[in-house]
């Protein structure tokens, strides 16, 4: 798909070819199988579209380039973004309103919404720079009232976690 795509609008389109395969596995295989495959299969397509992106960018992988893909993700209003502090090593905020959560709400597969768009994000990471992590304890897609993303650059050791 295309780079430029909004992620919302791509997220849906791939739901829609999702839940039915889902669906079908769930049947064939059970829910706990069906959910082990489709969530090793977006870990590892998120880790592609960091790479992907990271191939892509002009300059280093930083923080601030970081922070400049940020409108494939919030474009067509999908998120309201609350920046808290962004330096050189860190970028910090709160998402105050999630569409992602919504449409996969209103498709009737939110049990699949954290699997589908939120596990993306640390794994994303280490596509991008293996070097950027994301600490985060709670989402709106889990029933919290703000998503708490907190990014940072770490020595070359460290690896991307999410709580």
């Amino acid at each position: 798909m295309n780079n430029d795509m909004p992620i919302l609008r791509r997220r849906e389109i791939e739901a829609r070819v999702i839940k039915p395969i889902y669906e079908e596995m769930v049947e064939a295989f059970g829910e706990k199988a069906a959910h082990g495959v489709l969530s090793r299969a977006i870990k590892g397509d998120a880790i592609a579209h960091g790479k992907n992106c990271a191939e892509s960018q002009v300059g280093d992988n930083d923080i601030a380039s970081f922070a400049g893909l940020f409108k494939l993700w919030t474009a067509e209003d999908a998120l309201t973004i609350d920046i808290l502090e962004q330096t050189e090593q860190s970028l910090d905020f709160n998402v105050t309103r999630c569409r992602y959560a919504e449409m996969y709400r209103d498709m009737g597969i939110s049990e699949l919404g954290s699997v589908l768009s939120c596990d993306r994000d640390g794994n994303f990471c280490k596509g991008y720079n293996p070097r950027l992590t994301l600490e985060r304890t709670q989402t709106i897609m889990r029933g919290a009232s703000c998503c708490d993303f907190r990014y940072r650059l770490v020595d070359e050791d460290a690896t991307s976690t999410e709580s």
